[in-house]
């Protein structure tokens, strides 16, 4: 199972660590990442495989916008085919 992680705000030290840490303390494995810094803003996105995590997917998903406002960023997770379906043309 996969999910699609989006990071967006603005760029200060530390960010991929940050998340990246976050993932891993809750069995979440990073597969592919993309990021750019565009001026001032920091975007990040990242395909990860869900399939270990003991912690259920909502927590998670709340984990993040909490860790997103701690930081100043945006930070979500979203299941790979909710993803799909929201960004299909």
């Amino acid at each position: 199972m996969k999910a699609i992680v989006t990071v967006i705000g603005k760029d200060t030290k530390g960010i991929i660590a940050k998340v990246s840490n976050f993932l891993f303390e809750r069995d979440i494995n990073i597969e592919d990442i993309s990021q750019t810094i565009m001026q001032d803003f920091f975007s990040m996105v990242m395909m990860v495989n869900i399939v270990d995590i003991k912690t259920p997917f909502s927590v998670i998903a709340k984990e993040c916008d909490n860790l997103g406002k701690e930081l100043g960023l945006e930070i979500r997770i979203q299941s790979e085919d909710i993803f799909n379906a929201m960004h299909r043309i």
